[in-house]
Formats: C-alpha cells, structure tokens, sequence
C-alpha cells in the first residue's frame, strides 16, 4: 500500500487539518470580539493596543518551550494534543474579563495558549508531510484560513443578532474545544525531536531580504485580524455586525489564494507572487484609508487577504534554495515573519493612539510598498 492510501496516515492529515481549522475558527471569532471587548471595558486605542501586546509577549514567552517539552510529552502529536485542549480552554477568558488588568492577563494566557498551538501543529504537520511523501503543507493553512473565515462570519453573525461578546467566545470555545477532542484521537503520537525545527536561529544575510518581507507581511496579517473590525467599527462606523465583515474577507480571499497557489506559483513563479501580491495588497490597504464607505474598505480589506495569501509560501520556497538545508532557510524566515505577526497589532495600536488608526493603516500600506520594492530588487539581482 503507498503512503498516501494509508488509512492511518490519512486519518492523521485530516486529524490536523481539522486541528488547524479549529484553531483558525477561534482566532476568527476572537477577531470580530475586539470592538465589543474594547466598547464594553470602555478602552482608548492605547489601552486596548496594551491588551494585544500581552497576546503576543504570552506567545514569544511559551513558544521557546514547546521544543523542550515535545520529548517529556512523548511527540508532536501528543503535544498537539494537549496544546489543542489548553488554547480551547482557555479562549473564552478574554470575554469575561471585567477590568483592563484582568483583560491584560486573560490576553497573555490566550497568546501563551496560541502560541504552543502555533508550534506543535506546525511541527507535527511538518511530521505527517515527511511520511505522505509529497507537499501539502499548504493544505494545513487554507484550513487554518477557513476557519477564520468560518469563525469571523458566524461570529458577526452572532453578534448582529444580539448575542453578547462574552458569550460568543464561550460558545466558540465549547466548540472548539469538542472538534480538537474529536480531531486529536487519530493524529499519532509523531516525533519526538521534530518541535527542535522551531528554535529561535537569527536570519542569515543570504536570506535577510526574505526574513524582512516576511516580517511586514505577517505584520500586515497579524493586524488583520485585530484591527480590521476595530477600523470599520470606529473610522468608519460600521455596526459591530458588518465591522465582522473586514476580516471575514480578508480569510475568504486568502483561502481563495491559497487553494489556488500552487497552481499560480508555478505558472508566474515565487518572485511574481511575491511582488504581484505585495502591490495589490497595497492597493487594497490604501483603498481603505481614501475611500471612507464600509462596503469599499471590505473590498480594500479582501485585496489584502488575495495578494498576501502566496506572498509566504513563496518567501519560503526561496529561503529554503538559498541555504544548506531547506529547514534552516524556512525557519530563519518564519521565525522572523511570526515575530512580524505578533509585534503588528499592538505596533498599530501605539500608532493609532498617538496619530488615528487611518495613519496606522497607512503604515501597513507603506509595509505593503516596502515589500514590492525588496521583491523587484531580488528580481534584479536575479535572486529567487
């Protein structure tokens, strides 16, 4: 029987695809929570942007652990497992919280959470793709994108028909919760030493140009999914409902983009990709901040999602051929984008506190710009 008829091999792919679904639900519904959260709390855009920081140093503080912890768990599917259950338990916290400093810790266990997720279903999917035989690991993200896209429409649904933001979450949670469960039973208990991949290694030169356009574009995804909503909400008065609307199709485009990545990848290849899709990303942000109508950002917002939803898996591909081992091209890429991903939403915050979060956007648009300038000089320099 080949590696790809295995009965078990397939039910573990579709285990962590389901796992990847669940996690990006939730994130989709903890999306389109930020404007009730900050309107219940009564939070300006620097408290609010203080919340989200605790987010992200929860996930830098854990994600260093979960190496360690892989071998003491027995596997990157058993510490899928239990990663799984603890962000599922702990993703309604954020809801409840009564006052900013109890925002402020629930954030930092939801980040801390996320961030052992992050690292061991990445790490026991890269596990299952070494034993199928073949790539598809892009199979794992655009489940990942559409649960958020599931997770931010049912979820501003909820909210337009009335239900409370603690509750969503508390529902959201439950249900999370029961599909990681279910999924985990038949992922395996993967290897050991596969989580050491995840270790912090410094970008080399070779691929620094890679790393930073790793890191704006994951910065622009990261904020994204916090500061969309808030935008609709407040700059441009949009309901909670419709505000729920901006990140629902930033993920639709991305899954859109990248189901059909790899076929596009290959027809225009990685450096178009990533140059292509920088500037309509661009676009679509600039089109938000000039065009003050909900339905226009929407449109804006879901460029954003199309043009970026490649840009990554191209960055990859290329710091993988420009390095020794693929692995340590990828890793000094991803760990620079994920620190993009994180250091985004409250950078956005302090910027909005300070100048309106239309000059926070703004920033996101001149990311966006920066990138097709580093992508057209790779080209030139014949690189990628």
């Amino acid at each position: 029987m080949s590696t790809t008829e295995s009965p078990s091999l397939w039910q573990a792919r579709m285990g962590v695809v389901a796992i990847f679904f669940a996690n990006g639900f939730g994130v989709g519904a903890w999306a389109v929570s930020i404007p009730g959260i900050k309107t219940a709390l009564g939070l300006t855009a620097g408290q609010l942007s203080i919340a989200l920081l605790s987010v992200a140093v929860g996930a830098v503080l854990l994600m260093p652990l979960v190496g360690p912890l892989v071998p003491r768990f027995g596997g990157t599917g058993r510490m899928t497992r239990y990663a799984s259950i603890v962000a599922a338990l702990i993703l309604f916290l954020p809801g409840w919280a009564p006052s900013l400093p109890w925002l402020i810790a629930a954030a930092f266990l939801f980040g801390a959470s996320n961030g052992l997720i992050d690292v061991a279903m990445n790490a026991h999917a890269s596990v299952i793709e070494k034993r199928w035989g073949t790539p598809i690991m892009s199979s794992f993200h655009a489940a990942f994108s559409g649960g958020g896209l599931v997770g931010a429409a049912l979820g501003g649904l909820l909210l337009h028909l009335g239900v409370s933001t603690p509750w969503l979450l508390t529902a959201t949670a439950l249900l999370v919760l029961l599909v990681m469960l279910a999924a985990s039973v038949r992922i395996g208990d993967g290897e050991a030493g596969s989580a050491g991949d995840h270790a912090f290694r410094l970008p080399d030169r070779r691929v620094l140009a890679f790393c930073v356009i790793a890191l704006f574009c994951l910065m622009i995804e990261g904020a994204m999914a916090d500061w969309s909503a808030v935008y609709l909400n407040i700059e441009i008065k949009a309901s909670n409902g419709l505000a729920a609307a901006g990140y629902a199709a930033f993920s639709l485009t991305m899954l859109i983009g990248r189901l059909l990545g790899d076929r596009l990848i290959h027809a225009l290849g990685g450096p178009r990709i990533i140059l292509f899709g920088a500037l309509m990303a661009a676009i679509g942000l600039l089109l938000a901040i000039a065009v003050p109508s909900p339905w226009v950002v929407i449109v804006g917002f879901a460029l954003v999602g199309l043009g970026l939803a490649n840009v990554i898996p191209a960055v990859f591909s290329a710091s993988g051929q420009m390095t020794a081992s693929p692995a340590v091209g990828i890793s000094m890429a991803a760990t620079t984008g994920y620190l993009g991903f994180l250091i985004g939403p409250p950078l956005i915050g302090f910027v909005a506190s300070l100048y309106g979060l239309k000059t926070g956007i703004g920033l996101l648009a001149g990311s966006a710009l920066l990138v097709t300038v580093l992508a057209t000089l790779q080209r030139r320099i014949g690189v990628a």
